[in-house]
This record gives C-alpha cells, sequence and structure tokens, in this order.
C-alpha cells in the first residue's frame, strides 16, 4: 500500500516542489490549492511524469466550510494519510503597524493561523485514529523574531511555532511525528504575492543574494519524513549561506573568500 501526503498551498513553490519529491517517490499525492486550472495542470503531470495517484482538491484554506468538504471527499477517496504539510501562507505588503492595512491584516490571519488551523483539525483526527502520521507546518525565521515592518506576518508565524508545539504535545499519545521547518529568505513567489504583483520590487529582494530555492526545501522535508520511526525532528530553522536571520544577511559579492 503506497503512502499518502497531503500538501497544501500546493500550485507554486515550497508546496508545489514537495509535491514533485513525494510523487517521484511512489506516493499518493493530494494537493491543495485556490488555482483550479494550476492544480489540474500540476496533477496531469506528475500522472504522466510519475505514475502516481494524484487528488487535486480546489479550496481556500481560509473558508473552514471548504476545508470540511473537501476533507470529507478526499475521506471518499483513500482511507489514510501519512503525512500533512501545512504549507498555505502568505505575507501580504509591509507596511508599520499604524499604517497597515486591514484586508492585509485578515488574509494573513485567515490564511497562515485560521487555514492551518482547519486543515489539521480535520487531518489530526484520523491520524490520531491510525496511531501514526506526520504533521509538518512550514513556518517562517519571521517566526523566530520580528522584523521591521513584519508586524502581522510575524505574529502569523509565531503563532505557527506556538501551535506547532502545542500539537506536538496534543499528538505525542498518539505517536504521531509533528515538525516545523522554518525557512528565511527563499525565492519563490512569496514577495510577488507580497508586493501585489510588483515584479521588479520582488526581484530587488534578492538581487546579489543566493537565496534558497523551492527544490531545498522539498529535500528538508523529504529528510524529515523519512527518519526512523523513533526520531521526530521537532523544530528546523534553515536559511541561505549569507543569512543568519531576520536581522544579519549579507550579499554574495561581500562574503570573504580565500583566494
Amino acid at each position: 500500500m503506497s503512502k499518502t501526503i497531503l500538501i497544501t498551498g500546493a500550485t507554486s513553490g515550497f508546496g508545489k516542489a514537495i509535491a514533485e519529491r513525494f510523487a517521484s517517490k511512489g506516493y499518493t499525492v493530494c494537493i491543495t490549492g485556490r488555482r483550479a486550472e494550476r492544480l489540474q495542470e500540476l496533477a496531469e503531470n506528475l500522472t504522466a511524469q510519475y505514475s502516481v495517484k494524484v487528488i487535486p482538491l480546489v479550496f481556500d484554506v481560509r473558508e473552514s466550510a471548504q476545508v470540511i468538504a473537501a476533507i470529507d471527499n478526499l475521506k471518499k477517496q483513500i482511507d489514510h494519510i501519512d503525512i500533512l504539510v501545512n504549507n498555505a501562507g502568505l505575507a501580504a505588503g509591509l507596511s508599520t503597524i499604524d499604517e497597515g492595512n486591514l484586508d492585509d491584516w485578515e488574509t494573513m490571519i485567515d490564511t497562515n493561523v485560521k487555514g492551518l488551523l482547519y486543515v489539521t483539525r480535520q487531518i489530526a483526527p484520523l491520524m490520531r485514529e491510525q496511531t501514526s502520521g506526520h504533521i509538518i507546518n512550514i513556518g517562517s525565521t519571521a517566526g523566530k523574531s520580528v522584523y521591521k515592518n513584519g508586524n502581522v506576518y510575524c505574529a502569523t508565524k509565531f503563532a505557527v511555532d506556538a501551535l506547532t508545539q502545542a500539537t506536538r504535545i496534543d499528538m505525542l499519545p498518539y505517536g504521531i511525528k509533528v515538525t516545523a521547518i522554518n525557512p528565511g529568505m527563499a525565492e519563490t513567489e512569496f514577495s510577488l504575492v507580497r508586493f501585489k504583483g510588483d515584479e521588479e520590487r520582488a526581484k530587488n529582494m534578492y538581487n546579489g543574494v543566493n537565496a534558497l530555492q523551492a527544490v531545498d526545501i522539498a529535500d528538508i522535508v523529504w529528510y524529515c519524513a523519512t527518519l526512523p520511526p523513533h526520531v521526530c525532528i521537532n523544530d528546523l530553522t534553515v536559511t541561505c549561506l549569507t543569512q543568519v536571520n531576520s536581522f544579519y544577511n549579507i550579499k554574495e559579492a561581500d562574503r570573504i573568500v580565500k583566494k
């Protein structure tokens, strides 16, 4: 029986790369997202390339009714979920707290915190019944230290950190692993979304930086998910070589290298 993974926010970036990695290893892959065309295209590509079962689920994690309906439908198609990757998340805007956009705040809180809760609430009972499983939450270095103008986004990622710790405690009696993976600067659609499609501003975020790529995070998720049964990575923070945390980073050109 093949193993099954459910990945939220799989239409791009980390989620797409994770789906590709696990499909290449023979997993049944359940992918979710709001963009139906992208999701269907990914499903077709994974099926054609790896000959695995792929189940696309089109829904918005911010809408609890949609989450419940989608997972209820999924239960009719599969009888177990081995891994849940709560990847869906975003940043919107980069303003001081006194000038913040309320709609941006609502979007970040509803996606990054409530969306993660809605999906976990539906999947955790299945894993509890199995007395096995692995919940992997994609956090951020922004959930470890707050940076200027990060306010609400950082708050949501601190919440992810806290919820991951709490879930680990709650799932402890059932043999369910819970892991937080906290990436630093990563060159995906993240900044493009944050700056509402401003490609030049998004690109400037990574100028001169050999940033993390989506495949790097997919590698790490695979590593965490395939450790021996008695080993659980609770919390992992990863950055590119030239970034330490939210405050300290340098351009690649400024690195001291041996002549």
